[in-house]
């Protein structure tokens, strides 16, 4: 037995504080220590050997001293001692000790205490060695007919697990347990006996079956699970019997087991595509769904039912259920859950604001906050309970966290008329602590736009100004620069003063290392802070807030002289703005846009037009509106080409071929699927889609010829590429008429590609063929090349190995590319972030941009993210921002900028330039070669 196969089934984890005990010291112990001691003693011993320790002087002395004890916490440690220790030497044979360790084995098979016989025998499940098991099979038959279900049962399975490891020790189990299993009362023992027959003879099993298939309602639900699955084998290997077990799995749709149900009705399905049957399977996934409490359950079976209605000849039947099916929205559980996962998820983003700051913190917060908007979204009940908690992340340091947050808020005070004075009023409550220039705006936005009240456009005012600070604000500044300090502001030069570091050496400290301009700096109000940097594009912003409050504060008041001194104060408050941005005190001065917008704004407060309160107080809200509306259709749209597009009406002309082969893989080969098998898969993580409809065609599209056709091999090569793997199965055929000896497959990859292993040499008769596989591991997304040749000796001849060489196998990026959304703020943060890019010049005959970039689009297998409506009209210009993502969890970027030079004529071609940007150097090389290669090949 290699070292490969050497299996452990036993893992303990015991937490090691102190170093592990001397050999001497436990030897001490397992031989003169009372029972408790040994008991510790030999989790000792079992913790070293799983960590690497041998001990073998121990062996003898565990024998001699532990062995002969009755203590059951000391059997059942000598258990585990037993499957983990080694029993052959280092040649293979079998210690001599275990001759006494066997006698043991014999003995607890026949001890009076049934829990001592059960975990012998299940400990024996474990043990590979034929030459330990040979004497104990007559024990082991004898539990056979213990009084104890507990040994009864385990007996079976040690049976079971030593007849197919090693037949020839019991060869007539099949036999044994078929006579056990028609006289067995027990329902877990007849479960395991019958669950043996089903894998070890399964004739015998389906005679027993036969004898009782009538009263199969009234076994157990763990031998009616095993029923139905030894069903669905023989039906799914032989259909012709599907007859025979269609009433028995009818009557188990009945069964009190609900698991037993659901398995049942998915069996059913796919034995029979009748009509009742497929109404009593659906009947029977509702009656689970409305009985079941567990949501998961109702979720689980509700994909089931599902999966039932997309068939086609099945939709008919279940339009029957629909009065059925509308008892599942009757079930109370689903706004109690919504409401308690919004609590989980609140609790969530309140911790995250508590922990230490990670890495991954502000990513988890911002996937936390996009959960909380979608549930607030799809149940607007909620949103008085989340928006609270998340707009005090309004003030986070975290950006992009507190970008989702303000989105969220928007649309949420867009949507929901009835939360607009609580929005308001939070977000007056926080707008103060906000640090974020953009959060900033988008929080003036809001302010200005939904503050409806008189108090509330009051408050705003106190907000702004408070955030301002002195006006005028060039004065003020002045002042605080060339003006005396105050007393308790002046910095005094004290002495330096020495310091000891921890690195044991000096340090000096002055008392100007905290001078007043950082404290001036920090005590600095924001809006304030903003203009001084020279970021005046919140100002116009501010500008365009003043200028909606003030004409709405108009509206309200019916005062001259208060309305006059709300106008003049947010005239003011603009004016000292653009004083200070064509001041000298700014880092940067502020730009014409700025100036025009803030200006346009003080002439429309100056004349107060209607038509100006119009635009002002109506049309914005009404373009958030339209921008709401557009995006909900557009998930609407991607959701409905994600779930794919189902053509009803399929036309089907009189003179079309018939594909012979579909006659079958259509409607049987999907029925014929083994459930268990894909249910297996599912839990194991492969969810990899089917190829095509048709398999024959997708198989043969992969299909690469390696050699030409006189060479005298020839081979091909069926590329089958899966997610971090490729499959090459090659088919080698000799049209010599000689015998080639030791012909090998030898390849080499370019690229991030690694040959997993190398392939075994052949013998190849004349005119034989074989087929090779080879496996190739992928790493990262690029293009790679497999290259080799087959080399071979002729039978008889002197000369040396002949070799063809093998045209190359190119594997294409898109097989690992897959379109992907992400925001604006993502998309640009990751084209900050990403080092690696790629310009690809345009070189193409299309003349049309839009048809332009559909041809890229469908090339690169990357998503627009720009909206169709900014793609829409004629200008002679179009960019575009693409996205795609790997399925190694890579990001690729472009930027589409291209132009129709009109001064060429309406026959020029586009022209322009694509940037790619990635993380890694394959990538964006790989994505451009894959667009100049796309470019040549288009032919109009």
């Amino acid at each position: 037995m290699t070292a490969a196969e050497n299996v452990c089934y036993t893992l303990i984890n015991v937490p090691m504080d102190s170093e592990p005990p001397s050999e001497i010291s436990l030897k001490n112990d397992l031989e003169k220590g009372d029972v408790k001691l040994k008991t510790e003693a030999l989790k000792k011993v079992i913790i070293m050997i799983l960590n690497g320790e041998k001990l073998p002087g121990l062996l003898m002395t565990i024998i001699r001293f532990v062995l002969p004890l009755q203590d059951h916490t000391i059997k059942k440690l000598l258990l585990v001692f037993w499957e983990i220790v080694p029993k052959t030497t280092p040649d293979g044979r079998l210690l001599q000790e275990m001759i006494l360790v066997c006698d043991a084995y014999r003995k607890d098979l026949q001890h009076p205490n049934e829990f001592i016989r059960g975990s012998t025998l299940r400990f024996l499940c474990k043990l590979k060695e034929a030459e330990l098991l040979e004497p104990l099979m007559p024990a082991i038959r004898a539990c056979l007919e213990h009084r104890h279900s507990y040994v009864r049962r385990n007996a079976v399975l040690a049976i079971y697990t030593i007849y197919r490891n090693f037949e020839h020790l019991i060869p007539d189990a099949p036999e044994l347990i078929h006579d056990f299993l028609v006289n067995e009362k027990d329902a877990s023992c007849k479960r395991n006996a019958f669950m043996m027959l089903i894998h070890a003879d399964q004739d015998r099993a389906l005679d027993y079956l036969s004898t009782c298939i009538d009263q199969v309602q009234t076994f157990g639900d763990i031998l009616q699970l095993v029923i139905v699955e030894l069903i669905y084998k023989v039906c799914h290997a032989n259909p012709s019997e599907r007859a025979r077990f269609i009433r028995c799995i009818y009557n188990l749709l009945q069964s009190s087991s609900p698991a037993v149900k659901y398995e049942a009705a998915g069996t059913l399905v796919t034995l029979s595509s009748a009509p009742t049957a497929i109404k009593a399977a659906a009947q029977c996934y509702i009656d689970l769904i409305i009985k079941e409490s567990d949501n998961n359950v109702k979720l689980i079976v509700l994909d089931r039912l599902i999966e039932l209605k997309e068939h086609p000849s099945h939709e008919r039947v279940l339009q029957d259920l629909v009065m059925d099916i509308l008892r599942v929205l009757s079930t109370p559980d689903l706004e109690v859950n919504v409401e308690e996962l919004v609590i989980v998820l609140k609790k969530e983003v309140i911790k995250t604001n508590n922990v230490t700051e990670h890495e991954d913190t502000d990513k988890y917060r911002q996937l936390l906050v996009r959960t909380l908007h979608s549930c607030s979204v799809r149940f607007p009940d909620m949103a008085a309970n989340v928006i609270p908690v998340l707009m005090e992340f309004l003030s986070d340091n975290n950006e992009a966290a507190a970008a989702d947050v303000l989105e969220f808020v928007r649309e949420a005070i867009q949507r929901f008329d009835n939360l607009r004075p609580l929005i308001v009023e939070k977000m007056l409550e926080v707008f103060h602590a906000i640090k974020s220039v953009k959060i900033y705006r988008g929080a003036l936005w809001i302010l200005g736009e939904y503050c409806s009240t008189k108090e509330d456009i009051q408050s705003v005012m106190t907000e702004v100004r408070r955030s301002l600070g002195e006006i005028p604000i060039v004065e003020s500044e002045i002042k605080k620069e060339t003006g005396e300090l105050k007393p308790e502001e002046e910095v005094s030069v004290g002495p330096a003063q020495k310091l000891v570091t921890e690195m044991g050496t000096y340090a000096t400290q002055s008392a100007l290392s905290s001078s007043r301009p950082a404290k001036k700096e920090e005590d600095r109000p924001p809006l304030r802070g903003f203009l001084l940097d020279g970021d005046f594009f919140v100002a116009a912003s501010l500008a365009t807030t003043l200028t909606k409050i003030a004409l709405r504060y108009v509206s309200l008041v019916q005062e001259k002289k208060k309305q006059n001194s709300f106008i003049a104060e947010a005239m003011l408050l603009m004016a000292t703005i653009l004083h200070l941005g064509k001041s000298s005190l700014p880092k940067k001065p502020i730009t014409d846009d700025d100036v025009d917008r803030i200006s346009l704004c003080l002439k429309v407060l100056s004349e107060c037009s209607p038509l100006m309160n119009d635009i002002f107080n109506k049309e914005c809200r009404q373009s958030l509106s339209h921008m709401l509306s557009a995006k909900l259709e557009e998930e609407k749209l991607s959701q409905k080409v994600s779930s794919g597009p189902r053509n009803r009406n399929v036309t089907v002309q009189p003179d079309d071929p018939i594909s012979f082969m579909q006659l079958t893989a259509k409607n049987e080969m999907s029925s014929k699927e083994d459930q268990f098998q894909l249910s297996l898969l599912a839990a194991m993580g492969n969810t990899q889609r089917k190829e095509a409809a048709d398999p024959l065609a997708s198989k043969l599209n992969k299909v690469t010829q390696l050699t030409g056709f006189s060479d005298p091999v020839y081979a091909e090569a069926y590329v089958h590429v899966n997610q971090y793997d490729i499959v090459l199965d090659v088919l080698v055929v000799n049209q010599t008429s000689d015998t080639l000896q030791n012909c090998t497959l030898e390849l080499a990859t370019l690229g991030d590609l690694k040959l997993v292993e190398k392939p075994s040499p052949l013998t190849l008769a004349p005119h034989d063929f074989a087929n090779i596989k080879a496996n190739v591991k992928v790493a990262s997304t690029e293009n790679g090349i497999i290259f080799g040749n087959v080399v071979y000796d002729v039978s008889g001849a002197a000369s040396d190995r002949n070799c063809v060489v093998l045209s190359d196998i190119h594997i294409d990026i898109m097989d690992y590319i897959q379109p992907a959304s992400c925001t604006d703020a993502e998309f640009r943060q990751m084209w900050a972030e990403f080092e690696w890019e790629n310009k690809v010049t345009v070189n193409t005959n299309i003349i049309d941009l839009n048809e332009y970039l559909q041809h890229i689009l469908k090339s690169t297998n990357m998503k627009c993210l720009t909206p169709e409506k900014a793609l829409s009209g004629y200008c002679g210009f179009m960019a575009a921002n693409l996205y795609a993502r790997s399925i190694f969890g890579e990001d690729a970027l472009a930027n589409v900028s291209i132009e129709k030079p009109i001064h060429l004529g309406p026959e020029a071609p586009v022209t322009g330039h694509i940037r790619i940007r990635a993380k890694s150097q394959g990538m964006a090389l790989s994505l451009g070669d894959k667009i100049n290669l796309s470019q040549k090949k288009t032919s109009l």
